[in-house]
Parts: C-alpha cells; sequence; structure tokens
C-alpha cells in the first residue's frame, strides 16, 4: 500500500538555492498511468540548468529528475496490470512528435515541467515503462535513459560513426560523453578524447580510446592533429567554448561535428573556407525518437553495455551531487539512491 507522502528534490523559486528535500503528497493514479516505487535515480546538466533557471519554460514547483529505475507497484488499467512487480526504466520523451528530423513544438522532458524521478515515487504513463536490462544493477540502469538516448542520436544518427572512422568527443567524464565513448568503442571507431584532467583521459584510454589531450595545455590540437592527419570522421562535442572553432578546423573530408551542448560557454568563431572545402558537416542534436531509445536499449542488451557511474549517494544527500556536477567534477554518471534514503 502506497503512503500519502513522499520525498523528493523539488525545484522551488522562492528557495535560496532553488532545490531541498522535500515531503510532497503522492496524488491518485489517471487513465493510462503507473505508479512506480523508484530504486535509484540519476543527475544530467538539464536538472542543474533548472536549478540556476537557465532552461526555457521554467515552472514552479516540479520534481526534477528524467533518468530512472524502479518497480511497478500499481496501475490505472487492467490492461497494463503485466508490469505490476517488474523492475523498469523510463524513455524521458514528452511528445517528440511525428517527423524523426526535429521534436514537435510541445515537446518537453520528464522531470520539469513533468514531475521527474528524483522522489521516492514516480507517477507516469504506461507507454513510457521498458524493462531494466538484465544485465545492469538498479543503480547501473538508472543512469541510462537520458544521457545513453542523446549520445546514441549523436553518434549514429547524426555522426554516422561506424567501424575504422576517427572520432572525438570532448569533454570525457560527463554523461553523455561516456556513453559516445562506449557506444563508439562498441562498434570499433577509433576514439580520442579531450578532457581538463588528466585522471578522466586515463579512464577514458582504460574503457578503450586510443588516446587523451588536455585542453588546457598549449598546442592540445597540434598533437591531435599529427595522430588522425586527414582530419576526424566524426567530433562529437557538448562543449562549445572558445575551442569550437579549433574543433571545426579539424574536420576531415565530409566529416560531422555533432554539437550537443555548450557547457563552456560561447563558442568561437569558425574558418568557414575550411569548413565548406572541407565538405564537412555542423549538426545540432538532442535526446532522440522513440524509436532511436528502443534501438539504443537494443544495441545496450546486444554489447552488454554498462553505464560508468561516479557515486551513489541517498536522496536525502542529492543537493551534493549537483554541486559536484555544477563542478564538473564527475567521471560518469551522479546516482541517487532511494533504497538507502
Amino acid at each position: 500500500m502506497k503512503p500519502e507522502k513522499m520525498l523528493c528534490v523539488l525545484l522551488q523559486d522562492q528557495q535560496p538555492d532553488r532545490i531541498s528535500i522535500a515531503e510532497v503528497p503522492i496524488r491518485s493514479l489517471k487513465q493510462g498511468e503507473v505508479l512506480v516505487k523508484m530504486k535509484a535515480a540519476s543527475l544530467n546538466h538539464r536538472d542543474q540548468w533548472c536549478r540556476l533557471a537557465m532552461y526555457p519554460n521554467m515552472k514552479y514547483p516540479s520534481i526534477l529528475g528524467s533518468d530512472g529505475c524502479g518497480e511497478v507497484i500499481e496501475v490505472f488499467d487492467d490492461k497494463d496490470k503485466s508490469w505490476i512487480g517488474k523492475e523498469v526504466i523510463f524513455n524521458p520523451n514528452v511528445n517528440w512528435g511525428d517527423n524523426p528530423n526535429y521534436q514537435s513544438l510541445n515537446y518537453t522532458i520528464l522531470g520539469m515541467p513533468t514531475d521527474g524521478t528524483l522522489a521516492e515515487y514516480l507517477i507516469i504513463p504506461a507507454h513510457r515503462l521498458h524493462e531494466k536490462p538484465a544485465h545492469l544493477t538498479a543503480f547501473e540502469a538508472a543512469a541510462l535513459p537520458l544521457a545513453a538516448l542523446t549520445a546514441w542520436r549523436a553518434v549514429f544518427t547524426k555522426g554516422e560513426i561506424s567501424k575504422g572512422k576517427n572520432v572525438l568527443i570532448t569533454g570525457i567524464g560527463g554523461g553523455v560523453a561516456q556513453f559516445a565513448l562506449l557506444f563508439s568503442v562498441a562498434v570499433g571507431a577509433n576514439v580520442f578524447v579531450t578532457s581538463g584532467s588528466e585522471d578522466k583521459i586515463q579512464r577514458a584510454v582504460e574503457l578503450g580510446a586510443k588516446m587523451g589531450v588536455n585542453y588546457k595545455e598549449k598546442g592540445w590540437e597540434k598533437i591531435l592533429q599529427k595522430q588522425v592527419f586527414m582530419g576526424f570522421d566524426a567530433i562529437i562535442d557538448g562543449t562549445g567554448g572558445e575551442n569550437f572553432g579549433t574543433l571545426a578546423k579539424m574536420l576531415g573530408f565530409g566529416a560531422n561535428l555533432v554539437v550537443y551542448g555548450g557547457t563552456a560557454g560561447t563558442p568561437s568563431p569558425i574558418h568557414l573556407p575550411r569548413l565548406f572545402f572541407s565538405q564537412s558537416n555542423i549538426k545540432g542534436t538532442t535526446m532522440g525518437t522513440d524509436e532511436e531509445f528502443e534501438q539504443m536499449l537494443d544495441f545496450v542488451n546486444k554489447h552488454s553495455i554498462v553505464p560508468i557511474i561516479d557515486s551513489v549517494r541517498p536522496l536525502r544527500e542529492a543537493i551534493s551531487a549537483f554541486d559536484r556536477m555544477h563542478r564538473a567534477e564527475q567521471f560518469g554518471k551522479l546516482v541517487i539512491s532511494m533504497i538507502n534514503k
């Protein structure tokens, strides 16, 4: 029997820090919905952007969190009873739309404005459920959905990465970057990485990267250019910032520079002749379609992909995970446990 209230990470405009660990009522189910008792959830940069009020269409109050794993304990419709007792993860897409090339105008993501996964319980439409990959723990599975989906579309749909391609992944350590690395290595691509941390570069090499460079060191791009003389077939970038123009110069003929974020701020100028003479492309991407989510899960199962977890902490200590992400200290996903609150 479900309780009347639950703990959650609540986004509130009047809070000094905008987020707090709060107790809120658990509402009744509506048609098509199920109730999930959460075991774990994980953070994404999206959650931190919401905390900083740097995300469009902010809604207060909202329960944050797009990723998670739990057990279905109640359903509204009899047709969904087969889900009861199953461990599940969630497709965080809300209203992608009919066009696979881009999301609809009313597209949103689970966890603001729709209440999300950083809570003891989650109410969600049954059609967003997927069974937890059998080879993953609840903590590992909770690290998967949003970042892995974003990486899947960036790597395969937009980046067109395949066996033997030379790939550069910037800012290794974040969620999307780590999945881009794992996916690219799994198909046999030659992966190179950048980071401002030697420890993170070493971790990436241990996971299959050929090598990495520290972008804080002068001449870092020349080191990579010596390794891949004709330029990269694909560059997966979630940073932007002052190095963006340099990345564009490192594209090979007919290559793809795929951009999914801008954590380093305003991008530097691009040398346009280098771009058009190489017949290369700059492609924006975010999230992915429901079909891509299913493709990503199939790939994770086939290749036994295991998400890299930076740390696991109880729900009452979730704000410290936000702070760690803000300082860019993590390698892999920051996971919040609902089992030990």
